[in-house]
């Protein structure tokens, strides 16, 4: 186990060569997934062996690290990071760190684990919703149950999490139309939605993503012609920017890679479940983290400047362009760590 301290000095946090303070990680415990999501992954996809996968051990270690360099937010994502075996006891581990700790989930494992989760220490849950119509969902996710997808939504609320977010991916022609029915959904069951614009990661080769692309305004305007929305200045540490209405507790944020680009003040990085650490969701600078963790077992310090002087790669912003025939950045989603 990597022995830590907290951080005595003024280089013992991490900031980029462009001024902006790293302290939000988003760790993938896993790139499999129960579901096929068109926008994540291709039908067939080839996972990682097991021995190009970070163990749980070795997560902790990382988790730990950046938790010693001032990190104050570990998501866990994937895939779908419930999959993984034996995460619950990674889970329990990270919820002893002193750091608020949240997953990304798609919701089919919530049912059995909502709860499990909670008393883990998971604070809040981000939970993937992009329909509320049987036929349009599974051939979204291409073998999801939304069912039991709502099922995990009313376990986790049962739960207890101090916030429950759904995440909504908005594609013309797909479900542009629901916008309002999902809003009203979260209104319902008093939880917040984040309407997300397409990220173009991964060849997918299923749609069209530039005609398919639904930006932010219209889907403002969409929420607007029923609700009266106010901006907000709350932030969650990650990149939406939220709005409320007036007789409701839910949040309604949007995501904006592509419209309202939000690297200005980026405060986040990636670690793929091989252990490649990404400075940016839409560029390819990384630092292997695995290679670090086992040339030198048990080497906190060792690791700790590895992160550290990983800062001065991280890009000043991304740049999508839905034009290219070809993605900029080849990786999948689930390769990401959505």
């Amino acid at each position: 186990m990597i022995e830590t301290q907290k951080p005595d000095r003024a280089q013992d946090v991490l900031i980029d060569r462009f001024g902006r303070r790293v302290d939000y990680i988003r760790l993938s415990v896993t790139d499999r997934c129960d579901f096929r999501c068109v926008y994540c992954m291709s039908e067939k996809m080839t996972f990682l062996p097991r021995e190009r996968v970070l163990t749980l051990e070795e997560l902790y270690q990382v988790a730990q690290a950046f938790v010693s360099l001032g990190v104050s937010k570990i998501r866990l994502t994937g895939g779908e990071p419930l999959v993984r075996r034996g995460v619950i006891g990674l889970i329990r581990q990270l919820g002893q760190l002193d750091a608020e700790l949240v997953i990304t989930t798609n919701g089919s494992q919530l049912p059995k684990m909502a709860r499990d989760l909670r008393e883990a220490g998971v604070r809040r849950l981000n939970i993937s919703l992009d329909s509320l119509h049987d036929d349009r969902f599974r051939a979204m996710t291409r073998i999801g149950n939304l069912d039991q997808v709502l099922a995990g939504v009313d376990a986790a609320i049962a739960a207890g999490f101090e916030r429950i977010k759904l995440n909504a991916v908005v594609m013309k022609g797909r479900n542009d139309d629901e916008v309002p029915a999902l809003v009203d959904y979260a209104r319902d069951k008093g939880i917040d939605i984040s309407f997300i614009e397409e990220m173009p990661l991964g060849n997918i080769t299923e749609h069209d993503r530039a005609e398919a692309y639904c930006s932010s305004d219209e889907v403002r305007q969409m929420i607007e012609q029923h609700y009266s929305l106010t901006r907000t200045t709350e932030r969650t540490a990650g990149p939406s920017t939220y709005f409320r209405m007036a007789d409701s507790d839910s949040r309604i944020g949007f995501i904006s890679p592509h419209s309202h680009n939000f690297c200005g003040d980026c405060n986040r990085v990636r670690v793929t479940v091989e252990g490649r650490l990404l400075l940016c969701l839409g560029n390819e600078h990384s630092v292997d983290l695995r290679a670090v963790l086992r040339a030198h077992p048990g080497d906190g310090e060792k690791l700790r400047q590895t992160l550290i002087d990983a800062m001065d790669l991280k890009p000043e912003r991304h740049w999508f362009d839905l034009e290219d025939d070809e993605p900029q950045v080849i990786r999948f989603m689930n390769m990401t760590g959505g």
